[in-house]
């Protein structure tokens, strides 16, 4: 892919699962960034105009379920949470949760705009997933109440199975192109924008508990002690394209001098 007239170029590791046909492939110029989400701290959203005021984030179109275990675990958490945490209770508890559409996806049930679980600015808590802020404040794993695609952006693991049933899965960074056709009408995308890569350590470190839901506790100690090993010998390691896009730019001409008469 690029962008820009450059070449966005990333490094991938591979190796295989010690006790699955599965060989696991990371994108480790990713894992190993600082990107970090800045939900409410520059964040733009997803919608065709930067709207950073409307503090919706990635929420304004309600996120896809996986699977009916994913919708039951949220519809249970959902249920423990009160007026106090979540603005639109009310509204859930006339309507529900979810809706289906008619290509018989399931997604969170949209309110005003964004997601049913988002609160807004204007609401005691704050703006913010209803869910990840009552986790939050229980001393929960935002992943132990949120849709299963929610808590796993940007990261996005996808699974390919050979005719011999050999799976390959690969994690990476969740792009613009990933939400469909609709991705490229989004103003702005933080995978790709310098200002989310303020992170004071890198991906995999921050995203642990992630990474370990979607690869495995031994799959993410192979690949964490991979990453730790290259950081010390990899002096100079390959930048993200977000940010080596910066480095690449041209400077701004400037006006010639003037001279005086």
């Amino acid at each position: 892919m690029a962008t820009g007239g450059h070449v966005c170029v990333h490094e991938w590791v591979s190796f295989e699962d010690p006790d699955e046909d599965r060989t696991w492939v990371f994108d480790v110029t990713f894992l190993t960034s600082r990107w970090t989400c800045i939900y409410g701290r520059g964040c733009k959203g997803v919608l065709s105009e930067p709207a950073p005021s409307l503090a919706q984030g990635c929420c304004s179109y309600g996120a896809h379920f996986v699977d009916e275990d994913d919708v039951s675990r949220v519809e249970r958490a959902a249920a423990t949470l009160s007026d106090e945490e979540w603005q639109f209770r009310r509204r859930a508890l006339k309507k529900g949760v979810t809706r289906t559409t008619k290509r018989r996806e399931t997604l969170t049930r949209l309110v005003e705009g964004a997601c049913i679980f988002l609160n807004r600015p204007d609401f005691p808590t704050g703006p913010g997933c209803a869910l990840h802020q009552a986790a939050l404040a229980r001393g929960l794993r935002p992943l132990d109440l949120k849709p299963e695609v929610c808590w796993q952006l940007p990261l996005r693991r996808e699974d390919r199975v050979a005719d011999d049933g050999h799976v390959t899965s690969t994690v990476g960074q969740w792009d613009r192109r990933h939400w469909g056709a609709g991705g490229q009408e989004f103003a702005w995308w933080c995978t790709e924008a310098e200002e989310a890569f303020v992170g004071t350590s890198p991906v995999y470190e921050q995203m642990a508990d992630e990474l370990v839901e979607m690869t495995g506790k031994k799959v993410y100690r192979a690949l964490e002690d991979y990453l730790e090993d290259r950081t010390r010998r990899v002096r100079v390691p390959l930048g993200h394209p977000a940010l080596r896009h910066t480095a690449l730019r041209p400077p701004a001409r400037r006006p010639p001098a003037r001279r005086e008469p």
